[in-house]
């Protein structure tokens, strides 16, 4: 997967913005938890290379930048979640997922 860094609160404007012309995934990690580690692994693994194309994503590491996962909640009126899948298409969530909940297929399906 092509990550890019979710560290900043400005950030959430501009996904909101891109989102309009491609769908993006905001993956919320603790690298605290194993559920969190085995969701990410089990993700990666079954993302192609393609779906780079189809979809921006996001990493945000709660641990570092657990201000910011929160103002992600708010901003998308979402729960939070540890671990957390919040796919956003034309400034709206369209999915949202977590724990073992979060699946590749779920997430493709609504691309």
């Amino acid at each position: 997967m092509n990550w890019q860094k979710l560290t900043q609160v400005e950030q959430i404007e501009e996904i909101k913005r891109q989102s309009m012309d491609r769908p993006v995934l905001i993956f919320k990690h603790s690298t605290r938890c194993s559920i969190s580690s085995m969701s990410l692994d089990r993700l990666t693994r079954n993302w192609q290379s393609e779906d780079d194309e189809k979809v921006t994503a996001f990493f945000l590491d709660l641990i570092s930048y657990r201000d910011l996962s929160n103002q992600v909640a708010r901003e998308f009126g979402v729960p939070h979640q540890s671990p957390q899948v919040i796919l956003v298409k034309e400034g709206q969530v369209v999915y949202e997922d977590s724990h073992f909940g979060i699946s590749y297929q779920g997430i493709m399906s609504r691309i």
